[in-house]
């Protein structure tokens, strides 16, 4: 298995950061859904909820996507200073964060779990988890470099979509992963929706489990770097 994975190390980590693209999808579901229309994932939306927020549109929340954007900043930063000192690609600091991800992810789905309606300083301490999972999942993505696949975000990826196609007058390069996260991230969101029907701790252990499992197979197929 070990060397079959590291054959094709970039089908490998292109193959890995689409199943996290899919777990962001499922994790943003539940926190938009489940934790008062908060976007842990997707900082544009927190953004822009918080803007509109402010204006006193529509009773729209200003904590949760405060508190999500912060966190979610502080675990790019993490991420940023574990990974800046090795060279980019999968490294075994790269499998700790991923690692990290998932734990933090699955410790956050244990008080949803287990409490029946859990008090809103609860809600916004997991919201809180979540930005800072999701930051440090952004930050080790980015570090490994799979272009056009951030994991938590395919704005830029519908416009090179679009921008690089054929129907635009260019090659078409690259196209199919460009439209695999496009489409993995929108049936994320569907499966942690049909989730959250079921109880809102299963889309957040579900991501957790993904993302554990994308730590151990990058690991395994890493090239042997610190």
């Amino acid at each position: 298995m070990k060397k079959r994975l590291q054959a094709n190390p970039a089908g490998l980590h292109l193959g890995l950061m689409l199943a996290l693209t899919f777990s962001t999808g499922v994790i943003d579901a539940v926190g938009y859904l489940g934790l008062d229309r908060v976007f842990t994932g997707n900082m544009t939306g927190n953004v822009v909820i918080l803007g509109m927020a402010l204006a006193g549109a529509d009773d729209l929340p200003i904590v949760g996507p405060v508190i999500a954007l912060l966190l979610f900043m502080l675990g790019a930063l993490v991420a940023g200073r574990t990974l800046r000192p090795v060279a980019a690609g999968w490294s075994g600091r790269s499998t700790v964060l991923f690692a990290l991800v998932g734990v933090v992810i699955l410790l956050a789905a244990v008080p949803m779990l287990v409490l029946d309606d859990p008090a809103e300083p609860i809600k916004l301490a997991v919201t809180g988890a979540l930005g800072l999972a999701m930051g440090l999942q952004a930050g080790a993505a980015r570090h490994i470099g799979v272009k056009d696949v951030t994991t938590v975000v395919v704005t830029s990826t519908i416009v090179g979509l679009a921008f690089d196609s054929k129907f635009g007058g260019a090659s078409g390069q690259q196209w199919k992963r460009r439209l695999g996260a496009v489409v993995l991230i929108g049936l994320g969101a569907l499966v942690g929706a049909l989730l959250l029907n079921v109880h809102i701790g299963l889309g957040m252990a579900v991501a957790a489990v993904i993302t554990l499992v994308v730590a151990v197979l990058g690991h395994i197929g890493r090239p042997h770097t610190p």
